[in-house]
């Protein structure tokens, strides 16, 4: 696939480039990141889960802390919509193993 250009000479997509490096997203350093792990009930039929918000992070990377935040706790859970969703009351070991990697996590919720 060729190139799109708008205006002659501008470029908006490529196939070989992918997106102009204006249009990616910009993502802050995982130290300085609002982090909350909440736990919620409502909706789950009164199961506990876990959830941490304020991650900027792509998917892939999302997916492999989801990966290992569960094997870590035990329990299954999901990596979705800039969420991870642990299964179970596991807020304090998820803050202390989101410290080891240097987010700071705050407990909020429940």
């Amino acid at each position: 696939m060729r190139p799109r250009t708008r205006d002659g000479d501008t470029l908006v997509y490529g196939s070989e480039t992918g997106c102009p490096p204006a249009a990616r997203a910009p993502r802050r350093p995982v130290a300085t990141q609002a982090v909350r792990v909440w736990l919620e009930r409502k909706g789950r039929n009164g199961t506990p889960v876990s959830i941490i918000r304020g991650l900027t992070m792509g998917r892939r990377e999302l997916a492999d802390l989801a990966s290992k935040l569960k094997r870590a706790c035990g329990t299954g859970g999901s990596a979705k919509d800039g969420e991870i969703i642990i299964q179970g009351d596991h807020r304090e070991r998820l803050a202390t193993l989101l410290a080891r990697d240097g987010v700071a996590a705050k407990l909020a919720g429940g």
